[in-house]
């Protein structure tokens, strides 16, 4: 499409996808139907020329912290939870082949038969080469979150924003789901988001983009066209930054 790199407001993007973003419609497990539409969703932005690198949770089929894990060893259950994002990882890349989008898994915990392991100049060469990389099993250490894992490897990979794809169109001062009356930001600062103590992601990942300068976008996954239209730099759900 002629002047579509134009309109992209990034180069390079790291999208964070939680494990129950691969849920759907399902209570348990990854949806084929909506792994189908996120492939979609990444492939439009991908066609206009912008570097994706996708990190995902595990949610939907196991989390460290989660009630099933309780009364675990708590480094076991993390690395538990950490194969539930390869599975996932697996999931999406499967989805975007059959998108027609050059996928290439790579995980932080090694396991040569199933993907590659993570090699930070590898994974900005197959952005390069327009190939979308998906990143499993986290930071490959326990007690960190894939969102931790989402920031650590947005600075590592030089990606100019995260894009965090979840259930609600933003940031509220309560859950809207439980609270119709929540008020919505639009724009906030990261120290606000820290002293307002609101759950968008947890505060070692805020603490390490406010420390790297790097702006955040959370958007509803669900609305089709969100992807690219926060690629773009349309001003859709919350904005976290300086």
């Amino acid at each position: 499409m002629p002047g579509s790199k134009k309109a992209l407001a990034y180069k390079r993007v790291l999208l964070k996808l939680s494990g129950e973003s691969l849920l759907g419609t399902k209570t348990f497990g990854v949806d084929r139907d909506f792994a189908d539409y996120l492939a979609a969703e990444i492939k439009e932005v991908h066609d206009m020329g912008l570097q994706i690198a996708a990190v995902v949770g595990g949610g939907n089929i196991f989390r460290g912290v989660s009630d099933s894990a309780q009364g675990m060893d708590r480094v076991s259950a993390d690395h538990m939870g950490m194969l539930a994002t390869v599975i996932n990882a697996l999931a999406l890349q499967d989805a975007l082949e059959r998108a027609k989008v050059f996928t290439r898994v790579l995980s932080a915990i090694e396991m040569q038969e199933v993907c590659e392991p993570f090699i930070r100049r590898r994974a900005m060469r197959h952005m390069e080469k327009g190939r979308v990389v998906v990143l499993g099993a986290g930071t490959g250490n326990p007690y960190f979150s894939t969102d931790t894992a989402a920031a650590l490897r947005a600075m590592e990979l030089k990606a100019d924003v995260i894009l965090k794809g979840t259930k609600v169109d933003g940031i509220y001062d309560a859950d809207p789901v439980k609270h119709p009356k929540a008020k919505k930001f639009t724009r906030l600062t990261y120290l606000e988001v820290l002293q307002k103590g609101l759950r968008v992601m947890d505060t070692t990942a805020i603490s390490l983009c406010m420390d790297n300068h790097l702006p955040i976008v959370i958007y509803d996954l669900k609305r089709q066209g969100n992807l690219r239209r926060a690629a773009m730099g349309e001003p859709i759900g919350t904005l976290v930054k300086e």
